[in-house]
């Protein structure tokens, strides 16, 4: 489905990152966990388009791709439906009852179908972490991309937007790419786990694989991440 071939990216003269490969299946689910600034978010934006690389070749098996942004990027002035409406009519050209139809199924699907008219300022955090999911999937989408979907979250409100990302995922057969710093939330969602620094990304395999790696530097990553999480840092 998504198909990354010598991926390389810089600003000015600083390399972010250099000979990328990645095959992510159909219908799979691959976390990318690394350092902060090691370019994760931004082969993000590569893989949807946003950012062009430096060099090599992205192909995606679909046209149909959506994207949930960090700071879910949520339209203030408008009402919850409302930032749903917007989507549907501007990219699938879905208005009318039609819209309101698929807007309110959606917002079942993710528990905010009682505020409907509220705006994202009158809803918790993670009331908006879900309406942005609800809005990055409401267009139907083959490949959906989170950017730290549970960053700044209570570990509760974590697991509860985890367990829907899943749920969601299952429901909708999307092909799945999400970028955390939760080692938690990797191990929850992925078929897969992906470690990005150096430039580089690899491919490390399944939770399992990743819990028992010998490679230093990954548990290096994976322990000091573990206790800065519970405050040992």
């Amino acid at each position: 489905m998504i198909y990354l071939k010598d991926i390389g990216i810089q600003f000015k003269s600083r390399v972010v990152l250099k000979d990328v490969q990645l095959h992510v299946p159909k219908r799979s689910a691959l976390s990318i966990i690394g350092p902060s600034g090691s370019g994760k978010s931004i082969l993000l934006k590569i893989i949807a388009g946003i950012l062009n690389p430096t060099g090599g070749s992205v192909v995606l098996n679909s046209d149909r791709v959506s994207m949930l942004f960090q700071k879910n990027a949520l339209f203030d002035s408008f009402t919850i439906i409302e930032n749903l409406l917007l989507p549907l009519a501007e990219t699938v050209k879905v208005e009318g009852e039609e819209a309101i139809e698929r807007s309110m199924k959606m917002l079942r699907a993710v528990g905010l179908d009682h505020a409907i008219n509220l705006y994202p300022d009158e809803i918790s955090g993670g009331m908006q972490k879900r309406l942005g999911i609800a809005r990055a999937l409401i267009i139907e989408p083959e490949v959906i991309l989170y950017d730290e979907p549970t960053a700044g979250l209570d570990p509760i409100t974590s697991r509860s937007i985890a367990d829907l990302i899943i749920e969601l995922h299952k429901q909708n057969q999307t092909t799945l790419v999400m970028v955390t710093n939760d080692l938690e939330r990797a191990y929850q969602v992925s078929d897969q786990i992906a470690f990005c620094a150096n430039h580089l990304l690899r491919i490390l395999g399944t939770t399992a694989e990743v819990k028992n790696s010998a490679n230093p530097e990954i548990r290096e990553f994976i322990y000091s991440t573990v206790f800065d999480e519970k405050g040992l840092l």
